[in-house]
């Protein structure tokens, strides 16, 4: 009996550890699913992180493009304004000089209207210096003429390159469809 007893004990133990190394390899293999769980979750985690950055990215090189495109929009059209002011105060310079080269002649052209009246009955004495007056206010209306044409014509540049900066402000913000001008 003693010899049964010991095969016994020998067995609850041999029982026991093969029990414990079965709770052992499991616990082992728990762990490996764990570690490949956490190492899954640590991988999604980078290629979030990794197309979180990527997108970042791309969002900075659209914002860079978009910005180039609106300075460089914006430079053209001060250039093409400061162009058309400069063809329009030229403009404006010829019809000035113009203008005053007949408000000087007009004494020249009095005196001439003057000795023909002198010659002629009073009737015509009091034509010529009607002349004289037409004369002299077709040439301060061409100087005012030309003044305002250029004033039209520099609002009209104006107007123009700003409709062209709102085109352009609106296309930095990716607005196209609702243009503020028609395009030339």
């Amino acid at each position: 009996m003693t010899w049964g007893v010991y095969t016994n004990t020998w067995r609850v133990y041999a029982y026991a550890l093969v029990g414990l190394a079965l709770f052992a390899s499991g616990w082992v293999v728990k762990g490996w699913q764990a570690s490949k769980t956490i190492a899954e979750l640590r991988a999604e985690q980078a290629q979030r992180q990794a197309t979180r950055a990527e997108a970042a990215r791309t969002d900075e090189t659209q914002t860079a493009i978009k910005e180039s495109k609106h300075a460089q929009d914006t430079i053209y059209n001060a250039d093409r304004l400061a162009n058309l002011k400069t063809g329009i105060d030229v403009d404006v310079r010829a019809e000035l000089a113009r203008a005053e080269r007949l408000h000087r002649d007009t004494d020249s052209r009095a005196a001439t209207y003057r000795a023909q009246a002198q010659a002629d009955a009073a009737a015509r004495r009091d034509l010529a210096d009607k002349a004289a007056a037409l004369d002299r206010q077709l040439a301060e209306g061409l100087g005012v003429v030309a003044s305002l044409g250029g004033d039209l014509k520099r609002r009209d540049a104006e107007v123009a390159a700003l409709c062209d900066q709102v085109n352009i402000e609106r296309r930095l913000i990716g607005d196209d469809s609702d243009q503020a001008c028609s395009q030339k």
